[in-house]
């Protein structure tokens, strides 16, 4: 989980952004290292073998204050899309602290959805992580496209628990803060 860095008064912080392959996730870390300031950030890397990437970005918001005397430093992931690379995603998952699921919003991606959100299930209980106690919240992105499910059905598909959730369009930023944020809050609130 969190891992403290008592030389630079830091709690450092894993967020980590699930979901089908080509749904958002890499868009809304690329908006997000957009908007964000370049005093408060790393620089967004890209890991990347010739069939996948994962990309990292990690920063230092201001207004979420400090907890404890130490600042809070997020570093936001993105696990590969597609089913294949399962160990994959499971690593990133590791010391996760908040979570933000993707779901690409398209009726033609609705099975892909399920079986993502399947799949994160599996992958934290390897960990014995619970979705019910970390800090969770999802996103149904490419809200601007054609033949797009409704966010109620969405909600019945892939969100029974009730967790916060948000429509977005992560190519123009709608969403993107707000899911950032309930997820970044939810991780320093635990951490208090």
């Amino acid at each position: 989980m969190s891992m403290i860095n008592y030389a630079s008064r830091e709690i450092n912080c894993k967020i980590v952004y699930y979901g089908t392959g080509l749904g958002g996730k890499t868009t809304n870390l690329e908006y997000i290292c957009s908007r964000v300031n370049p005093d408060s950030k790393g620089k967004m890397i890209s890991l990347a073998t010739e069939t996948e990437r994962t990309l990292f970005l990690d920063f230092l918001p201001i207004d979420l204050g400090e907890v404890r005397g130490f600042k809070t430093r997020f570093h936001l992931y993105t696990v590969p899309g597609q089913v294949y690379y399962n160990a994959s995603r499971r690593l990133i998952l590791k010391g996760v602290d908040g979570l933000v699921f993707v779901a690409d919003s398209r009726a033609s991606r609705t099975e892909a959805n399920i079986e993502s959100m399947h799949n994160l299930c599996e992958d934290l209980e390897t960990y014995g992580y619970d979705l019910e106690t970390i800090p969770f919240a999802i996103q149904y992105n490419k809200r601007d496209m054609d033949n797009i499910v409704s966010p109620e059905d969405l909600r019945a598909q892939i969100n029974p628990m009730g967790v916060p959730d948000f429509e977005g369009t992560a190519i123009n930023g709608e969403g993107v803060f707000e899911t950032l944020s309930c997820v970044s809050k939810a991780v320093v609130w635990a951490l208090a």
